[in-house]
């Protein structure tokens, strides 16, 4: 009819089923779709591929920081990474410290036939002396001035023989030369070995613990004090009485009563 328009489909109707039955019959005989290879692909799908899949060394830290943080929970860090590990130089002085601060105890010597020479040679000379019943006699054997052998606890007194005599319960001072002889004639104590305070000290219970003393050893102690005596000992906590020092060169040191 004059006027009337139609769509191409119903112009040609035969046309539009003909290409329906065509792309029909082509998707059913397709095969699977494959991914393009390697070859087919264009430089710049390649490139981006290449991008996702290349290794990405701070992601594999981050890994490797994470799998180590998982192990280690809870979060808390171990001690030894606070504080230093042994044979650090700071432990090291540490022991060090303790070495030097640690008290070496004094050497009993028994047989004084070991005792160095000039030890040998004073201690003879003062034997000697106390034997003789003559207190004089003792005074060469004292040193004088700055290095004046200690005859009492305080300042030294101006004639170290009359300070002797004074502490003696006779006039002549000889009970002070029994006492000396008796206390030189036991074992001797070696005490501050190797350094400038090293001596020979008699007797040797002044250095050792009198509640560690055997029973031959307490004889020894009763034949220079008595039994009371070595009770107030105890409870003052070491031996008082009279001790004699003599340095390792054959100086007479001291011969005092005291701790």
């Amino acid at each position: 009819m004059p006027g009337k328009r139609f769509t191409s489909s119903s112009r040609h109707p035969t046309l539009a089923a003909v290409s329906t039955v065509v792309m029909a019959l082509m998707l059913a005989n397709a095969g699977p779709v494959h991914a393009l290879t390697d070859s087919e692909k264009t430089p710049a799908q390649q490139t981006i591929e290449d991008r996702d899949n290349a290794v990405d060394p701070l992601k594999d830290q981050e890994s490797g920081d994470e799998e180590q943080m998982d192990d280690a929970k809870p979060g808390l860090p171990m001690p030894d990474s606070l504080l230093g590990k042994p044979g650090d130089k700071a432990d090291d002085a540490g022991q060090d410290d303790k070495v030097d601060d640690t008290i070496v105890p004094a050497e009993i010597v028994l047989d004084l036939n070991r005792l160095p020479e000039p030890v040998k040679r004073m201690r003879v000379a003062i034997v000697e002396a106390a034997a003789s019943g003559d207190i004089e006699r003792l005074r060469p054997l004292l040193q004088s001035g700055a290095d004046a052998t200690q005859v009492s606890i305080g300042d030294a007194p101006e004639d170290p023989i009359a300070a002797l005599k004074s502490l003696s319960g006779d006039k002549e001072g000889r009970e002070v030369l029994g006492i000396l002889l008796d206390i030189i004639s036991t074992s001797a104590a070696h005490v501050d070995k190797g350094t400038p305070n090293e001596l020979y000290v008699w007797p040797y219970f002044a250095e050792k613990p009198l509640d560690s003393l055997t029973p031959p050893e307490i004889v020894e102690l009763y034949r220079i004090v008595t039994a009371a005596d070595v009770a107030d000992m105890k409870e003052f906590g070491s031996y008082n009485f009279y001790r004699i020092g003599i340095s390792p060169d054959g100086k007479w040191k001291f011969f005092v009563a005291g701790d």
